[in-house]
């Protein structure tokens, strides 16, 4: 988990940079958060303090939600993704190696599901000159579905004085974190190359079809691969080995289906970035998908 760690020091990096000291606040609260939350859970089911902390996974599960929350959250909202994504998507199962779903996915989407609109609310970027406080609005996502709903076609969207995206946005260089990130585990073989692929095929697979048939409402394949979620799930949150698929044909299919749901979801569902949800519904499905891809045994009937 050491890796992981490193590799999500860019992505905190531009996140520190863009958003400001808030970064660091939230940094503190959610590695103290997780770690007593991970200590009382092993206290309660007694098991040893030392080998189970030393193993990082919580400061990453914890870390990995606190990047896909607005810099600034209220303390219980931490509190509540923590207690969601350790305590009952981890622990409740058995703790790490045993858990059927992405803990901090988990914690994510209840949060999603108890607070969207306060999740929804961005502060503004350090460079745009104005306070950390002042709230900047919605993400690409979510500006993009509202363009839509006033009848404005995507470009006209896009090139809207404003919009959150391009070079003097977070989003694209928090893509190009992500995915320096992700290389660095790719280079030390901490990560199967098919997870990332195959979660990038399905992005790129499913928004292109619509978006070849009506490029005035719907986005190109490389505004949702920048936009939102895309490239942490693929590099960080899909490769999870213990919720995602082992054989090498379920990863692939494992994958495909996380990118093509999180397009599925975007463009058709209620929630603008539909990641968290591919994930788990995914999650639910790799068990079965493993059984129907293992290596078949000579004789086996």
């Amino acid at each position: 988990m050491g890796w992981v760690l490193l590799a999500l020091l860019p992505a905190l990096l531009v996140h520190g940079l863009a958003f400001g000291w808030v970064v660091l606040r939230d940094l503190a609260l959610v590695i103290g958060i997780g770690l007593s939350l991970e200590a009382l859970m092993l206290r309660l089911r007694q098991q040893p303090l030392r080998p189970y902390l030393s193993d990082l996974s919580a400061p990453v599960t914890a870390i990995l939600l606190m990047l896909c929350l607005p810099p600034g959250s209220h303390w219980s909202h931490l509190l509540l993704g923590l207690f969601a994504a350790l305590v009952l998507a981890k622990h409740a199962y058995g703790g790490l190696g045993h858990n059927l779903f992405n803990p901090a996915m988990v914690g994510y989407a209840v949060l999603l599901l108890c607070f969207p609109r306060e999740l929804g609310q961005w502060p503004s970027l350090l460079w745009q000159g104005q306070g950390v406080d002042t709230l900047a609005g919605a993400t690409p996502l979510d500006s993009l579905r509202t363009a839509l709903t006033q009848g404005f076609t995507v470009e006209e969207a896009l090139n809207t004085p404003g919009f959150p995206f391009g070079a003097a946005a977070v989003t694209p260089w928090m893509a190009a974190a992500y995915l320096f990130g992700g290389l660095i585990l790719l280079w030390r073989g901490l990560l199967r190359w098919q997870t990332p692929a195959g979660v990038l095929l399905g992005i790129v697979a499913v928004s292109a079809v619509p978006w070849l048939l009506d490029s005035g409402q719907y986005a190109s394949p490389l505004f949702h691969l920048l936009s939102g979620a895309s490239l942490v799930t693929a590099f960080f949150i899909a490769s999870d080995p213990v919720s995602g698929c082992t054989t090498p044909r379920g990863r692939w299919i494992f994958a495909f289906g996380v990118g093509a749901l999180i397009i599925v979801i975007r463009l058709w569902g209620h929630y603008p970035d539909g990641a968290a949800f591919a994930v788990l519904l995914m999650n639910a499905c790799a068990p079965w998908i493993d059984l129907h891809t293992r290596p078949r045994i000579v004789g086996e009937t």
